[in-house]
């Protein structure tokens, strides 16, 4: 992710304002919410993605976060796509390319991805990936006034291979249909 993206992400960001469970950065909100991840990623505690689509256009951003070298732990979050391409292959794409990144450069011992508790198509997506329960963490957040309930799913290294061959079986009966 780089500054200069920020049209692009804004663009696709477009749509997403109303939901409840996440937050979504305003062009006012912009550069402060770059920010953060800027620093974050210099600190070596993220690393932020553009996604793009099969045609290159920008659909969201992604990233590894509350990355813990010592633990050898990561967590897929901060993914916020268009909504012309949630439900297609691009997030099955992208959640592959990022798994692969962190168990086999990173040498992840765990990979978590958490969610709001009550975004179920987002539980589902994850569920799908192979990823599996860990728990709820009952009030974890307040986001925009609601008291969020963040469930947690993990990937451990042994259960890797099995994830990546789901994930490619996925990709597969895609069949292009990326986005």
């Amino acid at each position: 992710m780089a500054p200069e993206d920020r049209e692009g992400l804004l663009e696709a960001f477009t749509g997403l304002y109303t939901l409840f469970h996440t937050t979504v950065p305003t062009a006012e909100e912009f550069e402060a919410w770059y920010g953060r991840i800027a620093f974050d990623a210099a600190a070596g505690r993220n690393m932020p993605f553009t996604v793009l689509d099969a045609d290159g256009r920008i659909s969201g951003v992604t990233r590894l976060m509350r990355m813990s070298e010592p633990h050898r732990r990561v967590e897929i979050g901060g993914t916020l796509y268009a909504p012309r391409v949630q439900r297609t292959g691009l997030n099955t794409e992208a959640k592959y390319l990022l798994l692969g990144h962190a168990f086999e450069v990173l040498a992840a011992n765990c990979v978590q991805i958490r969610t709001d508790f009550l975004n179920h198509a987002s539980r589902r997506a994850i569920e799908r990936l192979g990823a599996r329960l860990d728990g709820v963490l009952r009030g974890h957040l307040i986001l925009k006034g609601h008291l969020r309930d963040s469930v947690v799913y993990s990937i451990l290294a042994h259960e890797w291979p099995g994830v990546r061959r789901n994930l490619e079986l996925l990709m597969a009966s895609y069949d292009g249909d990326s986005a």
